[in-house]
């Protein structure tokens, strides 16, 4: 099935046509196709414009045979495909195969799953703004009856907030944040209006329509969209300014969950979260439980607490947690210096640039303090601690560290800094992120930072130059995993490995808030990093998965996700991380690999788990029944036997595997393709003996399940200290079916 035009010419209704007319042209647009698909409902779904007022004809989703015959009809002037839009702001769609030089391939998901039209996609985040035009219900039919939600508003609606068919619904929930301020809110806290950006960002991301034209002080030109573009989506306002910065509090994220489970959403996008918790006490667990029970896709950011170990959130079995890495575009320029030497770095979007080739002269942020400041504050450019006499018309160098790295620009450019240096404080950071400023900046990696550094110490007047941000693409090697995307292992159940799979999130271009702040502004899109952005990819992947294929249960689209995940990158080699000089990177980094969506369309195979499976692995963990069966309200009694090792997830991680010992792991796949047979390849883990029986299995039909055993003994004791790694691979030539294997060391 593709989409096709089908022109019709020129409209017989006169200069002043009545909305009878309108409905009279669609009308026939119906019988037309439905005197070729059978029947005048099959029509009606199948299309998805009815150009009734200049243009007469219409676009509908066809077979090409039917697109064929239609060709002949002497009433019929033409019949083509629609070849979709060109595709380069939100380049990562591109980079995950959905359009290809912005033409949409017949093999794209996009195309096969009408760009997720009808699904809900709902986002737990800082709100929205409604005037987006990700936000625009042009092209998009009439709200899903299955939509039960609302459009929430303040009292007088003093902030102007409206709704449409693309955006079903909107909420806010502030008593959770009330309740820890202790005083009263402010009328802009009664609305679910996006005063931050983040979540008009990471909701776009998810299900934006195609909007043409966009780019950042025209810099990534092109379309931008999000991974559904015809989904309808809900904003869920859970967060809150506090503290300069932005929290969400337990008791609003489960209001949230609450009301989009009621209002009916399909997927749900949550791109926030805390330390890993244990499940009954982590309110996104409890949340994100009830919603996956009610046949919600529940997808979280895994944190941007890396490269350290163990820091991944999002830790329940019933979650997909994403991580970040980077795609093949980056906006660069180079910074030289008065040696000679030059360093490229990403670039902040700005505009205009230095003039061409004047040296300025170059100081450390730390020489130009204030008396009363601290060197090292002030070497973070941090508020209050420059001083405007020594910045004054000099490229000042700063290093990151931690905090809004916007304010570090608007810090320099309140001194009177002509540019910013930005250089990595993090030996294990070698990737840099674009953002806008309000400067000429560019960020550099730690080992040229020191070089710069050393160069402002060694010299005595030194000079450098910010060159004009250029767009570049097709960089290599890519994907890489982003340094501060957090990493495995999951230390609150290590048979469980986190996280899940691993999106684009550095660069992203997308919708945000257009109220005016202290924070760098600049437009209705901006550019940001962080897990928070990988999550809504996969959450615009699963509103697909939804589409196409409405009868999968979550578990059965997060499988998909997972075993169909690429582990290379643009040069054929495995991804390398980014944290650790470009060295290979693991599943602890990336879970089961990259995201690759039209893959996830056809698994062939599926590890599925409903609540039953849920309740018994928490049992398994120790869980008191009596709590249980309180949390799912629900008659439950716990299996007499049963080992978390077996919990039907699309990863095998073993904790604690002793030299000489055997764990035994049990599996059930099931078929969700045509009739095959599939035999098992595997990838041992350094010093593991693995095997797997039975080696061959033939499906049948349709649904149709079958078990497996994989045996591991450890054999090589030197390798204790280690985490070992390898990989599961059910293959009938066609698919591959991949779990990633993970040996913990003791």
């Amino acid at each position: 099935m593709q989409s096709y035009i089908v022109y019709l010419g020129s409209h017989s209704h006169g200069t002043n046509p009545s909305l009878d007319d309108f409905e009279s042209v669609t009308n026939s647009h119906y019988d037309l196709l439905g005197s070729y698909m059978g029947s005048l409902k099959e029509a009606k779904e199948a299309i998805f414009y009815s150009y009734t007022r200049h243009i007469n004809g219409f676009a509908a989703v066809l077979e090409e045979e039917a697109a064929a015959e239609i060709a002949k009809n002497p009433k019929v002037v033409s019949v083509f495909l629609n070849k979709g839009l060109k595709l380069h702001t939100t380049h990562s769609w591109g980079f995950l195969g959905l359009e290809r030089n912005g033409v949409i391939p017949r093999s794209s998901l996009w195309e096969r799953a009408r760009f997720g039209e009808d699904v809900i996609i709902g986002n737990l985040d800082t709100g929205v703004w409604p005037e987006s035009k990700s936000f625009s219900d042009e092209g998009i039919g009439p709200v899903p009856s299955k939509w039960r939600g609302t459009c929430e508003l303040d009292s007088d609606n003093s902030n102007n907030f409206h709704c449409n068919r693309k955006l079903v619904g909107a909420r806010y929930f502030n008593k959770g944040y009330q309740a820890y301020v202790g005083k009263q809110l402010n009328a802009s806290s009664h609305s679910a209006r996006d005063s931050e950006g983040h979540g008009s960002h990471t909701l776009s991301t998810a299900g934006g329509n195609f909007v043409p034209g966009v780019s950042i002080v025209g810099n990534g030109n092109g379309t931008a969209s999000g991974g559904s573009p015809k989904a309808r989506v809900a904003a869920y306002k859970v967060c809150w300014p506090l503290d300069n910065g932005v929290t969400c509090f337990d008791a609003d994220v489960l209001a949230g969950f609450e009301a989009a489970i009621s209002d009916g959403v399909d997927v749900l996008s949550v791109s926030l979260g805390g330390e890993p918790e244990e499940f009954f006490q982590d309110s996104m667990s409890i949340g994100a439980f009830h919603a996956v029970a009610n046949g919600i896709v529940v997808v979280k950011s895994a944190g941007n607490s890396g490269p350290s170990p163990g820091s991944v959130s999002g830790v329940s079995p019933w979650l997909l947690t994403v991580a970040a890495s980077t795609n093949d575009r980056e906006f660069s320029s180079y910074a030289t210096l008065g040696d000679n030497k030059s360093f490229r770095g990403d670039s902040s979007l700005y505009s205009p640039a230095l003039p061409n080739e004047k040296l300025y002269p170059l100081i450390n942020a730390a020489d130009a303090k204030l008396d009363n400041a601290f060197p090292k504050a002030a070497l973070f450019c941090e508020k209050g601690t420059l001083d405007s006499n020594k910045v004054k018309g000099k490229i000042l160098f700063c290093l990151r560290g931690d905090g809004y790295i916007a304010e570090k620009g608007e810090q320099a450019a309140l001194g009177g800094a002509v540019g910013m240096i930005l250089a990595d404080n993090n030996i294990n950071g070698n990737e840099v992120i674009t953002m806008s400023q309000v400067l000429p900046t560019i960020y550099v990696n730690f080992t040229d930072g020191q070089y710069i550094l050393n160069y402002i110490n060694e010299t005595k007047s030194p000079m450098a130059y910010i060159s004009r941000v250029k767009t570049e693409l097709g960089i290599k090697p890519a994907p890489a995993m982003a340094s501060f995307s957090s990493r495995g292992p999951n230390v609150i159940e290590p048979t469980i490995l986190k996280p899940d799979i691993t999106a684009p999130g550095v660069n992203i271009i997308a919708a945000f808030t257009e109220e005016t702040s202290d924070n760098c502004r600049v437009g209705p899109f901006n550019i940001l990093s962080g897990t928070s952005m990988s999550c809504p990819h996969v959450s615009g992947i699963a509103g697909l998965l939804k589409t196409l294929h409405p009868d999968w249960s979550p578990a059965a689209i997060k499988s998909a996700i997972m075993t169909t995940a690429r582990r290379r990158d643009n040069t054929e080699g495995t991804m390398k991380d980014s944290a650790f000089d470009f060295s290979k990177a693991t599943p602890f980094a990336y879970g089961s690999g990259h995201v690759w969506p039209n893959r996830a369309a056809d698994p062939g195979l599926v590890y599925d788990l409903n609540t039953t499976d849920y309740l018994n692995f928490l049992c398994a963990r120790g869980y008191d029944e009596t709590k249980i069966n309180a949390f799912y309200n629900n008659t439950f009694a716990c299996p007499k036997s049963y080992s978390l090792t077996d919990f039907n997830y699309p990863s095998i991680s073993i904790p604690g595997f002793k030299f000489g010992s055997t764990v035994n792991v049990i599996r059930t796949v099931t078929n969700v393709g045509s009739a095959s047979t599939y035999s098992v390849r595997v990838k041992q883990p350094r010093g593991v003996l693995v095997s797997v029986e039975p080696s061959l299995m033939s499906f049948n039909a349709m649904g149709e399940k079958k078990e497996f055993k994989v045996t591991l003994q450890r054999q090589v004791e030197s390798l204790l200290e280690q985490n070992l790694f390898g990989e599961l691979d059910w293959t009938d030539g066609k698919h591959h079916v991949r779990s990633p294997i993970v040996i913990m060391q003791l």
